[in-house]
């Protein structure tokens, strides 16, 4: 198993400044390349951002890892420029190459002391969970945060079944008020409301700001909708 990765940049990368920038985070951005090509990625990204998404990740599935390598080193200066942690989808491997600020695994990808010594003590893993169950277990395996979802269908994940929004206000009384936990999956300019009703305190937008008319100003009004004051 490779060594994590010992650059300059890691310096950048101490886990107590990352958890202070994840845990103010309430928008947490996707540059899914499922929407955006790889030529349009830094632009989107630089939109997000200026739009003051807390935290970005890159997800690239079903690309190569030379393509998905490529665009990372592309938009990690552009994140770290503003300081906002910049996430890579899955390949840990890969992560830890970039220096990347974190990782973000699934179910299926194993656990986290794994995933832990390839990138290294100082970098940000998240969970993507799918139950109630699933967070806390994800709360007490000593992730740094979770993806908490699909609320509703969504294209980016079509086989996995919508878990509703009736487990938010627990989930967040369990979870997330011990760690940072991002409401996922079909959360639009419509849902959003009813997300934040439920209980959510940071949610994860994907389509809705990529497909955007101006990227930035959709998610300057996603943030300025989550933090409003809720009776």
């Amino acid at each position: 198993m490779p060594e994590p990765a010992q650059s300059p940049g890691s310096a950048r990368g101490d886990l107590p400044r990352l958890k202070a920038q994840l845990h103010s985070a309430i928008l947490y951005a996707i540059v899914d390349l499922g929407y955006v090509t790889p030529e349009n990625a830094a632009s989107a990204c630089r939109a997000l951002l200026a739009g003051g998404a807390g935290i970005l990740q890159l997800r690239a599935k079903g690309h190569d890892l030379t393509t998905i390598e490529t665009v990372a080193r592309q938009l990690i200066p552009l994140c770290r420029e503003v300081g906002v942690p910049f996430i890579l989808n899955d390949f840990p491997d890969l992560a830890a190459k970039l220096d990347a600020d974190g990782v973000h695994i699934g179910q299926d990808d194993g656990p986290l002391a794994a995933a832990r010594t390839i990138v290294g003590e100082g970098k940000l893993i998240g969970r993507s969970t799918h139950s109630l169950e699933q967070a806390e277990a994800a709360l007490a395996e000593g992730f740094d945060y979770i993806g908490f979802g699909p609320l509703f269908p969504t294209g980016t994940k079509p086989s996995r079944p919508a878990i509703g929004l009736d487990q938010i206000a627990e989930m967040e009384r369990r979870v997330g008020s011990k760690i940072p936990a991002f409401c996922i999956g079909g959360i639009n300019f419509e849902t959003l409301p009813m997300v934040l009703k439920a209980g959510a305190r940071r949610v994860v937008i994907v389509s809705a700001l990529l497909k955007a008319e101006s990227v930035e100003e959709a998610t300057r009004q996603i943030v300025r909708k989550i933090s409003q004051p809720r009776i």
